[in-house]
């Protein structure tokens, strides 16, 4: 009998779920809308319907050993999700307890960085390596820390968010409630943002003037900066200056061996990478230079969120010994 997991991750707009065994072979995968329930429950129930059908079609003989959970606010200790801001549902949900009703296995949730970060360490590119940061760059800017082989979570379950510590103390307003917190810059949403002032500022030419905020993304931005334009190149130096002071701050506190870059907006290769590895080296404390790894992460697919929650799992297991390393 084949032991598998099941890995979600819990998006503004969808739900992604798969099963996957412990080699990291998705053997099935779906989604279902995240905005079509209005109550929690509506939501679980839909979900758990999924899950089930999902496990049904599955050809052989195969064991549940556990859910993994990635969402924004995922809070590990509790199995909670706090005050999201992108879920319409608010306060606290008790989401693996929600879970485990329908499926009676363990049920194990964190934010999705995390949940990345892990999936990097058992699936990715981190194998192997004990010390450690990923980046994960979409709407907005998330983070998660592994530090001698663990998973950083703190003492309230919610360690590890980087997006939120300060670039400008009087900077662009950021959804948390506060002023000038680094995803207001550097994500999908900041480069955006970025590219709106600096048409402002430029007089040259731009492909990107006419665009409205809505219809502009990161694929057209990276696509004009492959191009020449100019506003379109300034908003890459501009988002990488930022993000690599920002990591050169953040080497001292735990030493990494390398930080992986994953996400929409780490797709646009050198664009982002060149000036973040520059104004990280340009910026470190003398004693880190040369030392720190800035990587695309090994996980770039679109099945990365569900390895990455599933992770969780085997992770679970391993540390208690249930399953061999």
């Amino acid at each position: 009998m084949t032991e598998v997991t099941i890995g979600i991750d819990i998006g503004g707009t969808n739900t992604k779920y798969g099963i996957v065994d412990r080699k990291g072979n998705v053997l099935l995968q779906d989604q279902i809308s995240t905005q079509d329930s209005d109550e929690i429950t509506d939501y679980v129930d839909t979900l758990s319907n999924a899950l089930r059908e999902a496990l049904a079609k599955l050809n052989g003989d195969h064991n549940l050993v556990g859910i993994g959970v990635g969402a924004a606010n995922g809070n590990y200790y509790k199995g909670t999700i706090e005050h999201a801001t992108n879920l319409k549902w608010k306060g606290i949900i008790p989401l693996a307890d929600m879970l485990n009703k329908p499926f009676n296995v363990p049920v194990l949730v964190t934010n999705d960085a995390n949940a990345a970060a892990v999936g990097e360490m058992v699936y990715g590119a981190a194998k192997g390596m004990r010390d450690f940061i990923v980046i994960t760059l979409g709407t907005g800017l998330g983070s998660g820390f592994v530090s001698n082989g663990q998973l950083i979570n703190g003492k309230h379950g919610i360690a590890g968010e980087l997006g939120h510590t300060t670039v400008n103390y009087a900077g662009r307003y950021c959804n948390c409630g506060k002023r000038g917190c680094l995803e207001t810059y550097v994500s999908a949403t900041g480069i955006k943002r970025s590219v709106y002032k600096l048409l402002a500022d430029h007089l040259e030419p731009s492909e990107l003037r006419g665009i409205s905020f809505e219809d502009l993304n990161t694929k057209m931005i990276t696509d004009a900066a492959i191009r020449g334009d100019v506003v379109a190149r300034a908003a890459f130096e501009y988002t990488g200056r930022i993000l690599g002071i920002k990591l050169a701050e953040t080497v001292v506190h735990t030493d990494p061996e390398a930080i992986f870059l994953f996400g929409g907006l780490s797709l646009a290769g050198d664009l982002i990478f060149k000036p973040t590895i520059k104004h990280m080296e340009a910026n470190l404390m003398p004693l880190f230079r040369g030392k720190v790894k800035i990587l695309p992460s090994g996980l770039q697919n679109q099945s990365a969120p569900i390895l990455g929650a599933s992770s969780l799992v085997w992770n679970h297991l391993e540390e208690k010994g249930a399953i061999p390393a």
